[in-house]
């Protein structure tokens, strides 16, 4: 399924770069029974159902046009953002996350928690430093880089 992920990677390139859009990712899963081809897009401020319905519109003319299928099954074409609350996969997106509120799920408890919520204010080959003032006496944390299981962005409420 790695060969359909690459082929639509290479065809919705162009696409996204015509409309100031990036590339957040493709997967190709079969799920109840049916196959889905999900194509996450981004852009500076988001996108919006339009842009998903635009890039959708095109993207499936250019799968259609392509000989041989490289999808000979029936599958449903699904364009999204990858959501408010998107992970942050990488070191790239982590430090593109400095300023922003983000969750931090880790493998083992710090300070009596295994997860946090506040504004990630620095990070660096060791440590992330968050701040959250409903953390009371302690609104700064540093979190061990090895610790962390898994971040995302998150919506602060």
């Amino acid at each position: 399924m790695s060969n359909v992920v690459e082929t639509v990677k290479q065809v919705v390139k162009p696409i996204l770069d015509k409309h100031s859009f990036y590339l957040f990712d493709v997967e190709f899963v079969k799920e109840k029974g049916g196959w889905y081809l999900r194509v996450y897009i981004d852009k500076t401020g988001g996108v919006t159902i339009d842009d998903c319905v635009l890039v959708s519109d095109e993207l499936s003319e250019k799968l259609d046009e392509l000989d041989p299928d490289p999808i000979p099954q029936a599958y449903f074409l699904e364009v999204s953002s990858p959501g408010a609350e998107r992970p942050l996969r990488n070191e790239a997106e982590l430090k593109q996350a400095v300023g922003e509120y983000i969750n931090v799920s880790l493998y083992k408890n710090l300070n009596g928690s295994k997860s946090f919520e506040g504004t990630l204010k620095t990070l660096n080959d060791d440590k992330l430093v968050m701040e959250n003032d409903k953390w009371g006496k302690h609104p700064v944390v540093e979190i061990p880089r090895d610790l962390v299981a898994k971040a995302r962005l998150a919506i602060k409420f």
